[in-house]
């Protein structure tokens, strides 16, 4: 199945939505999904490959674009061809003016529209945003802002007409006036009013294998002309029956597998100095600056990780703090081992990005090299991969169900 991805950044819906990567071993719950694994033992597993196909991307950061091809070019051929270096406002421009933007035959879109307007660590100006689909300020907002590129996430809708589309942003959305109502109802105007808009929810990335305490507000959008009858019923119903529910059971928590944890996540990494993997070489060296800002805290070994950031500005969570400034890890600490913030690894571990997505790029001609603060944001950016691979093995499995 074709898959138009929007606000791609470096590819962790993508990933998810394809699968054929590695992960944790505690972080798929085989009672429940024995034919998720194709292969491994019991620390690491390579998920199988799902029916999906990324036949189409898009950002505007070339760090982004450079992480995504550098990994899927393994994968595709056209890697760089399917990756469009292109706001989506110019984009739907091209296409209302009769230039082929968008491949034809989508079954699906995904994206994940800029969240910084929504979120609870922003102003939150939501639809008054004061940026442009470009990330530049403006003096005013207007229909072009950062806070209303849902609604050209809409028009890439109108214009391809996929069976679903599935659509991501912070928690933070759900609690700021009536804006999640809004996006539900504009969503469906999509196409002149054909989607039907299931009632969004908030997924907790722990619930699904994720060691991120990471949670992220999910919409889901059907064709109706596509869905068979019997699912435009179950699917309009208050409570949707569990044989139609587009959103993923949970696998881990309560009377499940345990959560998967910061010492599950770390597991084999060696310390920075110790390691030749450029990615976990990589860490911030912003200093202390005390427990009263933010990103000050150490990660608990024996819990869920923090939910990683892109807008850290160099203060990422710390992987052990120095006992002056509260560190907990004892042991570690009279070892030898100093102070220092989570590795570009360590981030992209705590995401679920497999070990051979490699964020810390050489320079080139044309771009300049990848350092460790474009890959905490990009990492930050991203859908965890695993959360990602439980919505799409869900959608999956029922599809046949749902459409005609």
């Amino acid at each position: 199945m074709r898959l138009l991805s929007l606000f791609s950044g470096c590819g962790g819906m993508d990933l998810g939505f394809e699968g054929g990567f590695k992960c944790l071993a505690k972080s798929v719950n085989t009672l429940i999904h024995p034919d998720w694994v194709s292969e491994g033992d019991a620390r690491w597993v390579t998920l199988a490959p799902t029916s999906f196909e990324t036949v189409f991307a898009n950002d505007i950061r070339p760090d982004a674009k450079r992480a995504w091809v550098n990994f899927f070019s393994s994968r595709k051929a056209d890697a760089d061809s399917v990756y469009h270096l292109e706001s989506i406002v110019d984009l739907v421009k091209q296409a209302r003016e009769g230039k082929s933007s968008f491949p034809e035959d989508i079954d699906i879109v995904t994206g994940g529209f800029p969240c910084q307007d929504f979120s609870v660590a922003g102003k939150r100006l939501g639809f008054e945003s004061t940026k442009s689909h470009l990330g530049k300020l403006v003096d005013e907002p207007s229909e072009e802002s950062r806070g209303k590129l849902y609604m050209w996430m809409r028009e890439v809708i109108s214009l391809t007409q996929p069976k679903l589309f599935i659509a991501e942003n912070v928690k933070g959305l759900t609690n700021l006036s009536d804006v999640k109502q809004i996006i539900e109802h504009d969503f469906s105007q999509a196409a002149g009013g054909g989607y039907l808009v299931v009632p969004a929810k908030v997924l907790y990335a722990p619930d699904y294998g994720v060691p991120q305490s990471r949670e992220r507000v999910i919409f889901f959008g059907f064709k109706r002309s596509a869905l068979r009858p019997e699912a435009i019923e179950a699917l309009s119903k208050d409570c949707i029956p569990e044989a139609y529910d587009p959103y993923p059971p949970k696998t881990h928590g309560k009377d499940l597998m345990p959560f998967v944890t910061c010492k599950d996540a770390f597991l084999g990494l060696k310390e920075p100095e110790l390691s030749d993997d450029p990615s976990q070489k990589a860490y911030s060296k912003a200093k202390y600056m005390g427990s009263h800002c933010q990103g000050q805290a150490e990660v608990r070994l024996d819990s869920v990780g923090p939910t990683i950031r892109s807008e850290h500005h160099g203060n990422i969570e710390y992987r052990r703090l120095a006992k002056e400034h509260g560190g907990a890890h004892d042991k570690e600490l009279a070892s030898g081992l100093g102070e220092r913030r989570l590795s570009v690894r360590e981030c992209a571990r705590i995401q679920t990005f497999p070990d051979d997505y490699q964020f810390i790029l050489p320079k080139t001609e044309f771009h300049k090299s990848l350092c460790s603060s474009d890959s905490y944001k990009i990492i930050g950016n991203a859908v965890p991969c695993v959360l990602a691979y439980n919505i799409a093995k869900n959608i999956e499995a029922k599809w046949e169900r749902y459409f005609l």
